[in-house]
């Protein structure tokens, strides 16, 4: 069971349902770290001047935003933590949309959400009227002080979240050479013969059928290396969540019709 990350509540009208969220996915790329060949001890890295070469201690260290003409405006750590969105413990959708509109290019980290205490009902009702609706949730959260767009998702008795990148975010493909689109640069045989090597290789998707397999001979290389006695143990740093409050879940139906009223 991945460890909980954020404790909150989803806000659909004046309704509000709380819930635990938890990662849906995990890094399985192999981390190598630097260690020194003599001692097996870690090395860090170092803060190098970059022009004379020196390292530059970390008072003197200070964050800048390079501009178009080579210049810095520098930025304070004062006036970076004024500019953090506030925080809050909400998801809160602002609109439905069908799922085909979000272009897949949007999409980032998974999470799972589940129901806080006494949650079940609110949770289970938001679910199944977004699965009868066919539609997913536009939503806004603020997740470890960074502000993020996400998509609130029912995929079968689960609600998921995945953050989905701002429209600023992502390039066009104008400034890249693409050929034509349509039927008349291609030959009918070509395409007709490309269909059909399409369709003799379409299958149902199983995500299970695909596997990392550099990763896979990593940590077989590894496993080798630890019967050969070459293993180091490493320990590991754990994990903290702030805990928040579950919010009171209060009727149900009061709440809906007081949430449509208020549309009107």
């Amino acid at each position: 069971m991945p460890h909980a990350i954020w404790k909150g509540a989803i806000s659909f009208g004046l309704v509000h349902v709380p819930v635990t969220l938890y990662p849906a996915a995990q890094d399985i790329s192999i981390d190598f770290d630097w260690l020194d060949k003599r001692t097996m001890d870690p090395v860090g890295y170092k803060r190098i001047n970059k022009i004379s070469g020196k390292e530059i201690e970390k008072e003197n260290i200070v964050k800048g935003i390079k501009q178009d003409n080579g210049d810095y405006i520098v930025i304070s750590d004062e006036e970076i933590k004024a500019a953090y969105p506030k925080t809050t413990q909400t998801i809160a959708i602002e609109s439905f949309v069908k799922s085909s509109e979000i272009s897949f290019n949007l999409l980032e980290q998974p999470y799972f959400l589940e129901p806080g205490a006494k949650a079940d009902k609110v949770y289970a009702l938001l679910r199944e009227a977004m699965k009868q609706a066919e539609v997913i949730g536009i939503a806004r959260v603020v997740l470890h002080t960074k502000e993020h767009l996400a998509a609130l998702i029912p995929i079968e008795n689960c609600l998921m979240l995945n953050t989905i990148r701002w429209a600023s975010e992502i390039r066009t493909a104008n400034d890249i050479k693409l050929p034509a689109s349509g039927k008349k640069v291609l030959k009918e045989s070509e395409l007709k013969m490309a269909k059909q090597l399409i369709n003799e290789l379409t299958s149902p998707w199983q995500a299970d059928d695909y596997k990392d397999t550099f990763s896979d001979s990593i940590l077989k290389l590894v496993d080798q290396k630890v019967k050969a006695g070459e293993g180091k143990t490493v320990t590991a740093m754990e994990d903290s969540l702030s805990d928040a409050a579950d919010s009171n879940v209060l009727d149900l139906t009061e709440l809906l019709a007081k949430s449509l009223q208020k549309r009107k």
